[in-house]
């Protein structure tokens, strides 16, 4: 389980429970909406609760999933930020916390599909061909509505190059 917490406001990062899965899905269905990620199912966000760490001020403010795809490789997914909460690191320090339990679990590949390429470079992901990704492309993209007609960047961050 992750948590770090801000003791002076309050504020923490943590796993994601149970009782956050309808704020969690209103968040991202929020962006969805917008087209700047795919929205998931309550039924998918319950399948996957443990992929998910949140940021917490008074509710959800935000939402990460490290998602492990295969042996040395895991996805950065459902980055959103509400955003009243923009601005001030949040999505940064909830990619960072996904990335922390990727070293924790030994998985030294984590890639993301992405609309932000910009955020993510800042944070050492590099460039990648989506051809690299078989089990992603397989398993997920198949089902995706831009399939095959995907535009957005793949991004991998390695543990190597980022210690």
């Amino acid at each position: 389980m992750f948590m770090a917490e801000n003791t002076e406001t309050g504020k923490r990062i943590r796993s994601a429970r149970m009782g956050d899965v309808r704020e969690i899905h209103a968040l991202l269905q929020h962006f969805s909406r917008k087209n700047l990620l795919l929205g998931r199912s309550i039924s998918s966000l319950y399948d996957h609760l443990r992929d998910f760490v949140v940021y917490e001020d008074q509710g959800v403010r935000g939402v990460c999933s490290l998602h492990i795809c295969w042996e040395n490789l895991a996805e950065i997914r459902s980055l959103a930020v509400a955003e009243e909460s923009q601005g001030r690191g949040l999505g940064e320090a909830l990619v960072r916390a996904c990335l922390e339990e990727a070293r924790r679990l030994e998985i030294g590949r984590v890639f993301t599909l992405t609309y932000q390429a910009p955020f993510f470079r800042k944070l050492g992901f590099v460039e990648i061909d989506k051809r690299e990704l078989p089990h992603k492309v397989w398993s997920d993209c198949l089902n995706c509505p831009q399939f095959p007609d995907c535009d957005e960047e793949a991004l991998i961050w390695t543990a190597e190059q980022n210690n």
